[in-house]
């Protein structure tokens, strides 16, 4: 909740203000102790206290990026949006620099071509020194009109892509903005008002002295003595005017220096972007056949799938038919293992008939036998024989005898 921009913000360049920062940089933000202690519920009011407590300007820095307050501070104005006369009141504040300079970073950021320059163009004459830490963490002195120039001038400020704005030339031919007068187009307007008033100067007084000479031939000693006084200050001021011409020769050639100095840098980050260009767009074709790769897989791997789908539709449509004829056979078998059983049954019964039928033949063929060839009394005896013989056997084997 504490890194959602404000709801009522309206959208800048078409997108999320807190876009306008790199997604790397705003992640080491949201993660900074700064931006946890100092920058949480901050609103439009509070927020010039903690930009007049600023040291210094900056970036990230160090090795693992770590962001500055002021930078901190530009995301925090970019997820409240505060009102265009807030920033214009930065911006105009004459007594805290940094204050100035925060103002004139976010409206780079979020404001118009014709505002931008309307509002920044006048800080060219601020002179006063800053600090400004570069990305080894070392402070580096540099003056507000610098880092001005910075803003309308590059590309890139701050570890942040600054927005692109129409060029003032377009602005000035389209009749929306006025011809911008330089200071230093006065300075050396002055210098050359100057040097003419001192060559007329020196001209009348040469004048003058022809005259005199003309007039007053008697006193030739005295004119001569003007004269050598005359030359001698028309040599100084001629000294001196080519001493101007010289040092605006030398402001022109810096000047040219300097243009040619930005137009190099502006080559070689143009350099860099097609190059950057050029990494990008072969990581986007080198993404692309990734895709499609994968993208094939998975075609083929949802026919294989659907493949064996089908497969197993087939089976399971062919189950059904198969289960019944298993079922048959297994009923056959196990009628047919009935009907041996039965038939086993059948054969062992009448085999234990047929046993009982002759063991009770050979019983009545027995008895008849003893019947027939022995009388009664001996069949007593034998019968006590027996039972002595028995009770002996039992009383031997410990068991009670026979009544």
């Amino acid at each position: 909740m504490a890194n959602r921009t404000d709801p009522t913000a309206k959208s800048i360049h078409g997108t999320n203000p807190q876009n306008l920062i790199e997604k790397i940089i705003r992640s080491r933000i949201y993660a900074n102790n700064y931006w946890k202690e100092h920058c949480f519920a901050l609103t439009a009011e509070t927020l010039v206290d903690k930009a007049m407590e600023l040291k210094y300007l900056g970036g990230a820095y160090g090795g693992n990026k770590k962001p500055t307050p002021f930078l901190c501070l530009v995301l925090k104005m970019l997820q409240i949006q505060p009102e265009k006369e807030i920033i214009l009141e930065f911006i105009k504040n004459s007594d805290y620099r940094y204050v100035r300079c925060l103002g004139a970073f976010y409206l780079r950021l979020v404001g118009q071509a014709v505002d931008i320059y309307n509002f920044l163009e006048p800080l060219y004459n601020d002179f006063r020194k800053v600090k400004l830490l570069d990305p080894n963490g070392v402070l580096v002195t540099s003056h507000v009109d610098e880092f001005v120039d910075q803003l309308l001038i590059e590309e890139r400020a701050c570890d942040t892509i600054l927005p692109r704005i129409v060029g003032r030339n377009v602005l000035e031919d389209n009749g929306v903005l006025e011809r911008r007068i330089s200071g230093l187009e006065d300075e050396l307007k002055s210098d050359e008002g100057e040097d003419s008033e001192e060559e007329d100067a020196s001209g009348n007084e040469a004048s003058k002295s022809r005259s005199s000479n003309k007039s007053k031939r008697p006193e030739a000693h005295k004119d001569k003595k003007r004269r050598t006084k005359s030359r001698s200050r028309s040599r100084s001021r001629g000294r001196n005017y080519k001493d101007r011409r010289k040092s605006s020769r030398s402001r022109s050639r810096r000047r040219e220096s300097e243009n040619r100095r930005r137009s190099r840098s502006r080559d070689k980050d143009r350099k860099r972007r097609r190059d950057r260009d050029r990494d990008r767009s072969s990581r986007d074709r080198d993404r692309d056949r990734d895709r499609d790769r994968e993208r094939d897989r998975e075609r083929n791997r949802e026919r294989s799938r659907d493949r064996d789908r089908d497969r197993d539709r087939d089976r399971d449509r062919e189950t059904p038919r198969e289960r019944d004829h298993d079922r048959r056979k297994d009923r056959d078998r196990d009628r047919e293992s009935e009907r041996d059983r039965d038939r086993d049954r059948v054969r062992d019964g009448r085999k234990r008939r047929s046993d009982s039928d002759k063991r009770s033949k050979k019983r009545q063929r027995t008895e008849t036998e003893s019947t027939a060839g022995q009388g009664g009394g001996e069949g007593g005896g034998l019968r006590d024989m027996d039972t002595k013989s028995m009770n002996n056997l039992r009383a031997t084997l410990g068991l009670p005898p026979l009544e």
